[in-house]
């Protein structure tokens, strides 16, 4: 019968056996594989998924390989392999082996795509089929329906097994007249479960679970010869290696289904590692991340706002191991691929993402960051989303490094901007093309200022600033300007002798900061006027300064 239905395989599996050897690693090295289907846009669930294939395989002096999952051309999406690889590269998930492109590839486990693989599967399922652990079922969907609705009657598990798996027992002769006839028919696995016995998977995570065996004759060859995810997962894993394999816990009611597999297959299982879903908060209860109400659930949505990878990647080891954020505090500089990842202090039940302490995450990464890496990726993510400002960049890369270098680096950097989008209004002030003088104006009305005060302390100001003062002296200049316009030097001694001051140091440099910025909070005054320059200082002052005089 076997080789009645598959007549012109090139290779035996003893072949795939020596073509696909024991990989040459060190004792205790993991072998992980990230298996996408092209059928949509990643989403938070996968980036763990593959931060921990590439993170446990690095670790353990292993490899990682990527395999596209392409069996399902109907609902299979157009450039989805490509997009796949891209996201994942701007997170900084590269792979050993594997995928590379859409036509491309690296290693020697391949093809790393399913679609391509269709000879080594009907090479395995011959073999069970010889062995008597499969058989062709020419059972049609109206059957299969009827079936199911007897079943369901009668309050029976539903599927193909036992009596109601009527071509399990065919004859060689039968078997042969549906094919001469062109009749449409699947492959499947002829069961020997029991629900009675019990199958017991050692999760990395979770310890001991234990569940009915498999008695299902599943379908492992769909009638156009595809195999399903089930009969691929086992002839995949075992033939490119693989010792570990990383899922949702969605997959966990297939385990006995893919022991029974590897079991047929006279295959040792590979170790498995469930992972929960990302939870979120709704009120007083938790639900799992929606890809439908939830934006954030999809990756595309922090490359589109602008949050840097790293800030990602920063967040999912806190949430993969809760002793990151007390490493990081500890290791402020270093890389996070210097934390060393430990699948068994990983949670087994979901893990809550919170976006808020997401945010602060960010603002911290982008925080440790240099001038020079923060512009270059601003730069980067408003090449494509804000070609204006890229251009304006471009113009201005060393002037706008500079401004981004205030009060960067040392013990307490500035944490004001949390993702590149943010940057553009964050730096507004130091560019005449962005900066809004209606806002300074209407921000000055708001003083305790009469407009001739302000006047006065601007025309004193440009008068005697100069460029050349270090931070100490233009202080003191600062202190110099109170003394000669009536204004204390401290908030101490202002508060011991309101009656004699018009104010003190701290209203004084909050009017300047209005002029320059036309904000109340921002970055050490001093270095703001040093990287804008004389002119564009002076300019600022003489034009509040007309614009004063007018009211």
């Amino acid at each position: 019968m076997a080789a009645l239905l598959f007549s012109n395989l090139k290779y035996g599996p003893e072949d795939y056996e020596m073509i696909y050897s024991e990989r040459n690693l060190p004792e205790g090295a993991m072998v992980t594989r990230f298996a996408p289907s092209p059928t949509g846009t990643l989403h938070i669930g996968h980036l763990i998924g593959s931060l921990l294939d590439v993170t446990l395989a690095r670790q353990t002096g292993g490899a990682s390989y990527l395999r596209i999952e392409d069996t399902d051309k109907k609902r299979s999406i157009e450039g989805s392999v490509q997009s796949t690889i891209d996201v994942l590269e701007y997170y900084g998930i590269t792979f050993d082996e594997g995928a590379t492109g859409l036509n491309d590839e690296t290693g020697d486990y391949g093809p790393y795509k399913q679609s391509q693989r269709t000879q080594i599967y009907h090479t395995f399922v011959k073999r069970l089929i010889e062995q008597g652990h499969a058989y062709p079922c020419f059972c049609t969907e109206t059957e299969l329906s009827e079936v199911r609705k007897k079943q369901e009657a009668d309050k029976l598990i539903t599927g193909y097994y036992g009596e109601f798996a009527k071509c399990r027992e065919m004859s060689f002769e039968d078997v042969k007249k549906r094919i001469e006839r062109k009749d449409a028919y699947v492959i499947r696995l002829k069961s020997n479960g029991n629900l009675n016995n019990e199958v017991v998977l050692n999760d990395i995570i979770r310890g001991a679970i234990r569940f009915p065996e498999n008695n299902l004759d599943m379908v492992l060859l769909k009638s156009d010869g595809v195999p399903t995810y089930h009969f691929a997962h086992a002839v995949d894993d075992h033939l490119m290696r693989t010792t570990h394999v990383i899922r949702a816990d969605e997959w966990l009611p297939s385990f006995p289904l893919h022991k029974e597999l590897f079991d047929v297959l006279g295959w040792k299982p590979p170790n498995y590692i469930h992972i929960s879903p990302i939870m979120k908060s709704d009120g007083k209860s938790k639900r799992k991340l929606s890809k439908r109400k939830d934006p954030e659930s999809a990756l595309t949505f922090y490359l589109e706002d602008g949050y840097p990878s790293q800030s990602v990647i920063e967040y999912l080891l806190n949430l993969i191991n809760s002793n990151y954020e007390e490493w990081r505090a500890c290791h402020p500089l270093e890389d996070s691929s210097a934390f060393i990842v430990d699948v068994a202090k990983m949670s087994s039940s979901g893990s809550v993402f919170d976006f808020d302490k997401f945010v602060d995450v960010s603002k911290q990464t982008i925080a440790r960051m240099s001038a020079e890496s923060v512009y270059d990726q601003v730069w980067q993510w408003s090449l494509r989303y804000d070609n204006e400002f890229a251009e304006l960049m471009g113009e201005h890369k060393h002037y706008m490094t500079t401004a981004l270098g205030i009060e960067r680096g040392g013990e307490k950097p500035r944490k004001d901007i949390a993702k590149w989008s943010d940057v553009k209004e964050h730096i507004s002030y130091f560019f005449d093309e962005l900066f809004c003088m209606e806002k300074v104006s209407d921000e000055l009305a708001r003083l305790n200022m009469q407009p001739e005060e302000v006047v006065e302390i601007l025309k004193e100001l440009i008068s005697n600033y100069t460029q050349t003062d270090s931070h100490e002296e233009w202080y003191e200049q600062m202190k110099n300007l109170c003394e000669r316009l009536g204004y204390a030097t401290s908030m101490k001694e202002f508060k011991r002798n309101k009656e004699v001051y018009r104010g003190h140091l701290g209203d004084l440099m909050g009017m300047i900061r209005l002029v320059l910025t036309g904000r109340r909070n921002t970055p050490d005054l001093y270095q703001i006027m040093s990287t804008m320059g004389i002119d564009r200082v002076t300019s600022r002052m003489d034009n509040a300064t007309r614009m004063m005089t007018k009211r």
